[in-house]
């Protein structure tokens, strides 16, 4: 894990004047924001954690008045630790890692989308060829034929690419037995896995099925995430408490919409921050943009219905202790008060 400090402009300049009145103290609460100076916020250089990018690189923060810690993680379960021990106000990831910071009993709620559908089954293709002529036995026909299961890669059990793969086996009534499923930590190691011919398929986000597309691999984009859940979450935006009332809660949507209208508007200066915050090559970030996995949103409520079922999932299979239901999990006050 890294961390980054942005200090926003206005955070600076009511701080100062406040060190001019009463000197260095250093304590929360100096600022016009509701009681806070800064905000620590985590995030993953991630596709559907665009939003922070955007912020960042254009400076949004700028109109939030309290300092931006920016910390960079690189999975979700460290996030859920870090919030566990109070190290966070905010945190843009996963929804079922989100989920569990609730679950545990931790004051925070989601008051933002930042992406819906945005995930691909992506698979090779001779199982694409065998499920035009097989349907879900295909995974049978494939063992059968190349003497071991058919081996997907994604992120670890309980991630959001995760829950989306066992959902959709479920639905296409594939046994998990029938198949490998093996954790791999990270995007740019999901494609390594799949260049070097490790793994057969993938549940996973951009910018891995653009890059699989466009490559010289046996494997692509199989199903989209539209096709087998609508309204699929993904990362979304988890406030605590105590920040969800104060005024840089609500600047700090404002901003986010701000991102989400820039992304939807602005494609090829955006592909070039996700060259930047994210590593992806800015022509393959365009095209990725431009395709059926780039829903970028804020309205909390556009992944309603992905939610409930993700919930059910999560618990079913114990990632939570219990189903949250939509007033559980969200806090849409914020976003109304736009």
């Amino acid at each position: 894990m890294t961390e980054r400090t942005t200090l926003s402009r206005r955070a600076y300049l009511a701080s100062s004047g406040a060190a001019a009145t009463v000197g260095l103290t250093g304590c929360l609460g100096i600022g016009g924001s509701g009681g806070r100076d800064s905000l620590s916020v985590a995030y993953m250089p991630i596709f559907p954690d665009l939003q922070y990018f955007v912020m960042e690189q254009e400076g949004y923060f700028e109109e939030v008045d309290a300092t931006i810690e920016g910390r960079e993680f690189t999975d979700g379960p460290a996030i859920v630790q870090a919030y566990g021990g109070g190290e966070l106000d905010v945190a843009m990831f996963g929804i079922v890692p989100s989920m569990i910071v609730i679950d545990r009993g931790i004051p925070a709620k989601v008051t933002a989308a930042n992406i819906k559908e945005p995930m691909a089954i992506l698979a090779h293709e001779d199982l694409q060829a065998l499920w035009d002529e097989h349907g879900a036995d295909a995974f049978a026909v494939w063992e059968e034929q190349k003497g071991r299961k058919f081996r997907f890669g994604t992120f670890p059990q309980g991630s959001v690419p995760d829950v989306l793969l066992r959902y959709w086996l479920q639905q296409e009534g594939v046994d998990t037995s029938t198949v490998d499923i093996l954790e791999i930590n990270g995007a740019n190691a999901v494609w390594q896995a799949i260049a070097n011919g490790e793994i057969d398929g993938s549940s996973i986000m951009e910018p891995v099925p653009t890059r699989a597309d466009r490559a010289n691999v046996p494997v692509s984009t199989f199903k989209l995430a539209s096709e087998i859940m609508p309204g699929q979450p993904a990362a979304v935006t988890l406030m605590s408490d105590d920040v969800r009332g104060t005024d840089v809660a609500t600047q700090f949507l404002e901003q986010h919409v701000r991102a989400t209208e820039f992304i939807q508007t602005n494609p090829e200066p955006t592909a070039d921050i996700v060259e930047q915050g994210i590593g992806m090559d800015a022509d393959q970030a365009l095209s990725a943009l431009q395709g059926p996995l780039s829903n970028f949103v804020t309205d909390p409520r556009e992944i309603e219905n992905g939610t409930k079922i993700f919930s059910r999932f999560a618990n079913e299979n114990g990632q939570i202790d219990q189903r949250l239901s939509l007033d559980q999990i969200f806090d849409y006050s914020v976003y109304d008060s736009l």
